[in-house]
């Protein structure tokens, strides 16, 4: 793949790549614009955000992880703040694949500092850093937090929330987002029965069904079905719409 700039770039959301999701889901909270770092081109792809709570169960964590290598050889961006220590472990495994990335920081990126494990996955092409906030802050709070969340939700064409603690932001985000009409899925796991209570669609792992979206590889793609979008099949992971 080709290498990319390393250069920070001010975006509008009028740009013809910023996905009009970001408007619409957001309204008047959208921001006027995103500082983006990284392969612009990232934005046009379709994309699963993914999203976990900062006390998971254990069985949660091992089912996570066997996702995240799965969606590795994925055609779909995974999209996240990566910021719980879930989602940091999540942002190791990708970063160490071919899965193209689009990493949110609940921060302004303006003189960030870059990891070492950013710089090859930049230059390859396959991250994009974008920010939200492109005046600041220099650090997180929680409620900027939530609001790089919601940001995240509304980037991406799917949302898969791992687990949300029972009344904690993200399970408040994640009933803002049912609310709204948005995609919601989460592990199948007894700890997960508050999301699924609320109408979140279970993901099953070894089942092989397929998938309305994501694909373990492009020999997957299995012919499109009525409205012209392609049936795509992730083998051994199933998502029950």
């Amino acid at each position: 793949m080709e290498a990319r700039p390393m250069d920070t770039v001010r975006i509008g959301l009028e740009d013809p790549r910023c996905p009009p999701s970001i408007g619409a889901r957001l309204g008047h909270d959208a921001p006027a614009s995103l500082d983006a770092l990284g392969n612009l081109d990232l934005l046009r792809r379709r994309k699963l955000a993914v999203l976990c709570s900062v006390k998971c169960p254990g069985g949660i964590i091992l089912q996570s992880y066997d996702l995240m290598q799965r969606l590795r050889q994925s055609d779909l961006a995974v999209v996240g703040g990566f910021q719980s220590p879930m989602e940091r472990e999540w942002l190791a495994v990708l970063l160490r694949g071919p899965e193209p990335v689009l990493l949110c920081p609940a921060r302004g990126i303006g003189g960030m500092r870059l990891p070492a494990g950013y710089r090859r996955p930049l230059r390859e092409g396959r991250l994009l850093i974008l920010s939200c906030f492109p005046d600041g802050p220099d650090r997180p709070t929680v409620e900027i937090a939530l609001a790089r969340n919601r940001f995240v939700a509304a980037l991406a064409d799917y949302v898969l929330v791992a687990h949300a603690s029972p009344g904690g932001k993200t399970e408040q985000l994640c009933r803002e987002l049912l609310e709204r009409g948005v995609p919601l899925y989460t592990l199948e796991d007894p700890a997960n029965e508050n999301l699924l209570r609320m109408g979140a669609r279970p993901v099953r792992l070894g089942q092989g069904v397929p998938l309305p979206w994501g694909c373990q590889s492009a020999e997957n793609v299995r012919g499109c079905p009525e409205g012209g979008k392609p049936l795509l099949v992730l083998d051994q992971i199933g998502f029950d719409g």
